[in-house]
C-alpha cells in the first residue's frame, strides 16, 4: 500500500510542512496508478506532464517565500470527472469517439490548480453523465469499493470510488440529478453538492445545463467544505453562475429540526430500512426533533426531470452528436435522450408552470425545518441487477435525489455506518439554495458524534487542522477578534457562517488594555488603546472575511463596541475591535490575562 493512501487533506499539508516533497509522494503514486487495473480512471497523467506541473509548483512555492497559506493545496493530488476540462487530457464524456482535447481548463480545475493542487487523472462516469448507476461506459463498468459484486454508483462513479480507495484525498464530479451523492452512499464517503451557481460549470460538458453543478467528493466534511471553498466563486464567462447572496443564512440553532419524508420507500430492502432506523435514534439521542413530512411535492418534482420536458436538455447538449453518430451511443443513454425528440414547447411550459407550484409548497416545508433528512439511496444492488433491469433501478436509485437541483437545493451526502451486510450506508441533507455552510455544520457534528472509516479502508480519519485558506478569486480583509468571536466562542458562528476562515493567532502590540464588559450577553470584553508600553498584548485571532460580507457582520456589533484599526506586536495593522471609553467605567481591567479566553478560564474555574 502507498504511503499517502487514504490521506486526508491535513495529513497531505502536514507532510509538506514537515519537508515531504511533491516529486516523491505524487511520483510514487502516478507509478502505483499506472500499474493498477482499475477501470475508475480513464485516463492519467503523463510522467512528462507531471514533471512540468511539479516543477512550476515548487517555483510558486519559492515565489510565495514558502508560505503555504499562498498555497493551501500544494502538491495536494485530486482527479476529475472526465466531462470536465483539463488541460492535456481529452474530455471524452465516456464516449471515446466524441472525445475532444481541452483547450482551457475548467474554471474550478484552475482555480484548484491555482491553490496548487495537482490534477493526477480523468475518471470514468455513466455515459454523458447520464445515470445514477456506474454501469454505462464503454470504458468499462466501475466496481464498488467494498464489494466488486455491486455498483459504485453514478453518474460520477470513478471520482468516488479512486477517493474511497484513499488514491486521491478528493476529486471533483458532476450533480444533475444524484450523480455526486449516490456514489458517495455506496461508497462510504462525503458527497457535497452545492447551491447551484456556486462553482462554475464553465468548461463542464453539460447534462441538463440549466441544473448542473461541480460536485465534490473527500473522506471527511471539512475536507469537502476546505476544497469547494477553494473552488466556489462568481464567474462572469459562466450565465448560470451566481453571487453569493448579501443576507447570509444564520447558524443552525441549538435545537435542531430535520423533516423525515413520510412515507418513506425502501423497494424491499430491509437492511437499508434497518439502518436509516438506527440513525434516526442517533439522531434523536442527540437531541434532533424529526418532524414527518409529505413527500409527495418532492418525489412530483422528480418526475419532471426524466418523464418531463428537461430530458430536452440532455437532447440539446448533445443534438448535433446524436444526428452524427447516435451509434456511439451507450445503448441505455441513447434510449433516454431519444425520449425527447418528441418534446413540445408547451410541455416545456407547462413544466415550468408546475415546477413553480412545486417550489411554493417545498419552501413551505422548509419554513418549519432546518433541512431534509433522507436516505442517500433506498437499497444498493449488484451489477447483475442493474445490467438486467437498467432503467427501472436507475429510477430507484434516484428517490431521494433528483428533485433537488430543480428545486434549486443544495446538499451534503454523509457516510451512516454499514449495513448488516457490510454495505455502505449513507444519509443525505438537503435544504435550499445558500444554505451549504449550515449542512456542513451539522455535518461536522454528525462526524464527531457518528465518526466514519475513510472510504473502504477501515482506517480512522485523522483529525489534523488545516492550512487556513480563502477563496482567491473573492475580495477579503482581515479582521481581529478579541472576545466573544475567538474560536469555539458563542459568536464565533457569525465569522464561520459568513465565510471567514482562521488565519492565525496573534497579538497585538503593547499599547491596549482589555476589559470585561459589564452586563453584556454573551460576556464580551472591551479592547482599549493607550500610550505605547503602558499596555499589555493581547491576544487575538486574525480571520480573513469576504468583503462583501463584512457589512452586514458590522451591523450586529452592539455599542458600545465598534471596529477600528489595531496595531498588531508585529507592525502591521488590521481592522479590529475596540471599545467607546464611557463603557469603562464600570467594567473590570484583565489585561494581566494577556486574553480573553484566558481570563473565561478563570471565571470557569472551581
Amino acid at each position: 500500500m502507498l504511503t499517502t493512501t487514504g490521506w486526508t487533506l491535513g495529513e497531505w499539508q502536514q507532510a509538506y510542512r514537515q519537508g515531504a516533497k511533491p516529486t516523491t509522494l505524487l511520483m510514487t503514486l502516478l507509478e502505483t496508478l499506472e500499474i493498477m487495473d482499475d477501470k475508475a480512471w480513464i485516463s492519467l497523467v503523463s510522467k512528462e506532464a507531471l514533471t512540468q506541473a511539479l516543477i512550476s509548483l515548487e517555483h510558486r512555492l519559492t515565489q510565495a517565500a514558502g508560505d503555504f497559506k499562498q498555497l493551501p493545496l500544494f502538491g495536494i493530488p485530486f482527479a476529475v470527472k472526465d466531462n470536465i476540462d483539463v488541460v492535456g487530457f481529452a474530455t471524452t464524456c465516456a464516449c471515446p469517439e466524441f472525445a475532444y482535447p481541452a483547450s482551457d481548463n475548467a474554471t474550478v480545475v484552475a482555480k484548484l490548480i491555482a491553490a496548487g493542487a495537482v490534477v493526477m487523472g480523468k475518471t470514468n462516469l455513466d455515459q454523458f453523465a447520464t445515470g445514477l448507476v456506474g454501469t454505462r461506459s464503454p470504458y468499462g463498468v466501475v466496481d464498488n469499493s467494498f464489494n466488486a459484486d455491486f455498483i459504485s454508483g453514478g453518474s460520477s462513479s470513478g471520482s468516488a470510488v479512486v477517493v474511497a480507495k484513499g488514491l486521491v484525498p478528493f476529486a471533483l464530479g458532476t450533480d444533475t440529478a444524484g450523480s455526486g451523492r449516490v456514489p458517495a452512499g455506496l461508497n462510504n464517503i462525503v458527497g457535497l453538492k452545492p447551491s447551484c451557481g456556486w462553482l462554475s460549470t464553465k468548461g463542464v460538458f453539460p447534462a441538463c445545463r440549466s441544473l448542473d453543478c461541480v460536485s465534490v467528493f473527500a473522506l471527511s466534511v471539512d475536507d469537502a467544505d476546505y476544497v469547494t471553498r477553494l473552488a466556489a466563486g462568481y464567474d462572469e464567462q459562466d450565465p448560470y453562475s451566481r453571487p453569493l447572496p448579501d443576507a447570509i443564512v444564520g447558524a443552525l440553532p441549538k435545537q435542531i429540526t430535520f423533516a423525515v419524508p413520510e412515507p418513506l420507500q425502501w423497494f424491499g430492502d430491509e437492511l437499508a430500512q434497518q439502518a436509516f432506523e438506527r440513525t434516526l435514534s442517533q439522531l434523536t439521542a442527540l437531541g434532533v426533533v424529526l418532524k414527518k413530512v409529505d413527500f409527495q411535492p418532492f418525489q412530483q418534482a422528480a418526475a419532471l426531470l426524466y418523464e418531463g420536458a428537461w430530458l430536452a436538455e440532455r437532447y440539446a447538449a448533445l443534438e448535433s452528436w446524436f444526428a452524427k453518430q447516435p451509434d456511439t451511443i451507450h445503448p441505455v443513454v441513447r434510449g433516454i435522450i431519444e425520449q425527447a425528440q418528441t418534446t413540445s414547447a408547451v410541455q416545456a411550459f407547462k413544466g415550468q408552470y408546475r415546477l413553480a407550484e412545486l417550489k411554493r409548497t417545498v419552501a413551505q416545508i422548509y419554513a418549519d425545518v432546518d433541512a431534509l433528512l433522507v436516505p442517500t439511496t433506498a437499497s444498493i444492488y449488484t451489477q447483475e441487477a442493474v445490467l438486467a433491469d437498467p432503467i427501472t433501478l436507475n429510477s430507484q436509485l434516484g428517490t431521494y435525489t433528483n428533485f433537488v437541483n430543480l428545486l434549486d437545493g443544495c446538499a451534503l451526502a454523509l457516510p451512516a455506518g454499514l449495513r448488516a451486510d457490510g454495505l455502505p450506508f449513507g444519509i443525505t441533507l438537503i435544504a435550499p439554495a445558500w444554505h451549504d455552510a449550515q449542512l456542513a455544520e451539522f455535518g461536522r457534528r454528525w462526524q464527531q458524534e457518528a465518526p466514519w472509516t475513510t472510504g473502504a479502508l477501515q482506517k480512522t480519519l485523522a483529525h489534523i487542522p488545516l492550512t487556513p485558506a480563502q477563496p482567491l478569486s473573492v475580495p477579503h480583509l482581515t479582521l481581529a477578534v478579541v472576545g466573544a468571536h475567538l474560536t469555539s466562542m458563542p459568536l464565533n458562528y457569525q465569522l464561520q457562517e459568513r465565510g471567514a476562515v482562521l488565519l492565525e493567532q496573534t497579538t497585538t502590540a503593547d499599547c491596549y488594555q482589555l476589559y470585561a464588559l459589564a452586563e453584556t450577553t454573551p460576556p464580551k470584553p472591551g479592547l482599549l488603546r493607550v500610550e505605547s508600553g503602558q499596555g499589555s498584548a493581547i491576544i487575538v485571532e486574525l480571520w480573513s472575511m469576504p468583503v462583501a460580507h463584512f457589512g452586514s457582520f458590522v451591523s450586529l456589533i452592539p455599542a458600545p463596541l465598534g471596529i477600528g484599526t489595531l496595531l498588531l506586536a508585529d507592525g502591521r495593522e488590521v481592522k479590529g475591535f475596540i471599545c467607546e471609553p464611557w463603557a469603562l467605567a464600570k467594567a473590570q481591567n484583565i489585561s494581566e490575562f494577556g486574553g480573553w479566553r484566558a481570563f473565561i478560564a478563570s471565571k470557569n474555574k472551581p
